[in-house]
């Protein structure tokens, strides 16, 4: 069986492998298989990208054409992968060695053509990329912030609490008190 390649943009986790899914079906595509950043698409049902596209796009998807934005992409959904990575191994990899194992391409190379396409360092889009997870967990509520640090392999939680408020503009104090719903004094009860 033949298929085709479709290269997407903005896949960030697995309700938008879902929604592309769902979308490519409605649309009377029959996908083979779909993941993060990419639709295969049996050839029995050709798939016109200029037809594609505003489909996708109506849906908060781009369509990449051009091999160094999907290889951007394709760092993107390597990047999340190493966050896993970071909360999981024993001894994680660093950034570059798990890209370079991931890529036959030298780091390097990797990072010009990131920053070319997304105008943001690899290393920024890693910690932008942790920062989201940060968030995630403290709304969770579950862990401190400095087992939080500790998950992710930070230095210390002061580090990460520097680095959260850097990013976000917010204290992690704050961004909790902002999660947490606003409570009456049990004298406004009635």
């Amino acid at each position: 069986m033949k298929t085709t390649l479709l290269h997407i943009k903005n896949m960030v986790c697995p309700r938008c492998v879902e929604a592309v899914q769902t979308l490519l079906v409605r649309a009377g595509y029959q996908p083979t298989a779909v993941s993060l950043g990419v639709a295969e698409l049996d050839l029995s049902t050709p798939a016109d990208p200029e037809a594609v596209a505003p489909l996708l796009q109506a849906a908060g998807f781009d369509l990449l054409r051009s091999r160094a934005e999907q290889l951007s992409e394709q760092i993107k959904a390597s990047l999340a992968d190493y966050v896993e990575h970071l909360r999981t191994a024993r001894a994680p990899l660093t950034a570059s060695a798990f890209l370079g194992d991931r890529f036959a391409a030298t780091y390097s190379h990797l990072s010009k053509v990131f920053s070319r396409t997304t105008n943001l360092t690899i290393e920024k889009y890693l910690i932008r990329l942790k920062i989201e997870q940060v968030k995630e967990m403290l709304s969770y509520g579950e862990l401190t912030l400095n087992q939080i640090a500790d998950e992710l392999r930070y230095s210390s939680g002061q580090h990460l609490s520097n680095q959260f408020r850097q990013v976000t503009g917010v204290s992690v104090t704050d961004f909790r008190r902002m999660l947490l719903p606003e409570r009456l004094s049990l004298d406004s009860l009635g």
